[in-house]
């Protein structure tokens, strides 16, 4: 028997079948699909029935798949990205999934405030399509460098913004791809924000971060040097047990999948060692391979 949370990591969409034979036997037990910005010419039924394969000889499952673009623009790179959410939405099924995540985008050069009306437009569609497919839409928390003033990518990184997202868009299908990293690059101690925000948490990125309170307190958070590191998990500041044991007592059960190639030190030629070493550190933290109890 599998546990209820499962490990994984993240491969691109039109990568997948290239790169999951080679990686399955490290033990990933989900693999979350992205793509940037467009889907392109990814077949995705063809790509789907293959994964699918896949995942039954070996005994995966394919947590998600994502579009990480900005569908309020429309314009320029991101033109498609609108049409990606909704193929995604339309051919989750067929990967045996419920969930596509992404960016929710953002009016480039104006305030979260401002976009929210846009996002209500958008998701207010996306939301009801994606229901009336069984489907779960869930944002990643990240900044893509953004504040609350300005930004080109994504307004769901501040839970004051997942506040006024949810509230424009009253939707239950939609919720949070959640990690600490994103928050604790903001200096927001991620744990407190995790219980308060567990019933919306549809999905969890493996991605860690490591903060040098050092170089903070004589340098600031505006000088030259570099005063936080994205980290892949095992790295990192934060306490992972707590993390899936916060999780566990409000009822997850997802997958953690991990976002690797963010490392500073586990890169490059040491990116699988990192993504592995993570994958057994998180697997230790949900308390180890399921062991089943006595008749």
């Amino acid at each position: 028997m599998q546990d209820t949370m499962r490990i994984g990591t993240l491969v691109g969409g039109g990568d997948a079948l290239r790169v999951i034979p080679q990686i399955i036997g490290h033990g990933f037990e989900s693999f979350s699909l992205t793509f940037w910005q467009t889907t392109g010419n990814t077949d995705l039924t063809e790509t789907a029935a293959r994964v699918r394969e896949l995942a039954a000889e070996h005994d995966f499952v394919i947590s998600s798949v994502g579009i990480f673009g900005n569908p309020l623009t429309g314009t320029g790179d991101n033109s498609d990205a609108l049409g990606s959410w909704e193929r995604l939405i339309d051919h989750a099924h067929l990967f045996g999934t419920d969930m596509v995540s992404g960016f929710t985008g953002r009016l480039p050069g104006v305030s979260i405030d401002e976009s929210i009306p846009k996002f209500a437009e958008v998701f207010g569609e996306l939301s009801k399509r994606a229901a009336d497919r069984g489907v779960r839409i869930a944002f990643e928390n990240c900044s893509m460098d953004g504040n609350w003033q300005s930004g080109d990518w994504n307004i769901a990184h501040n839970p004051i913004a997942w506040e006024k997202m949810f509230n424009a868009v009253n939707a239950d299908n939609l919720g949070l791809e959640w990690e600490p990293c994103h928050q604790m690059v903001q200096l927001i101690d991620p744990i407190p924000q995790l219980r308060k925000w567990t019933d919306k948490i549809f999905h969890v990125h493996g991605k860690d971060a490591t903060i040098a309170w050092d170089i903070i307190k004589e340098y600031g958070i505006h000088g030259p040097k570099p005063y936080v590191w994205h980290r892949t998990p095992g790295f990192g500041d934060t306490n992972w047990t707590d993390v899936i044991s916060v999780l566990r007592q409000a009822g997850y059960t997802g997958t953690i999948d991990i976002e690797g190639w963010h490392d500073p030190v586990y890169r490059d030629d040491l990116e699988m060692t990192g993504q592995v070493h993570a994958l057994h550190y998180l697997k230790n933290c949900r308390g180890g391979s399921f062991v089943p109890n006595p008749v």
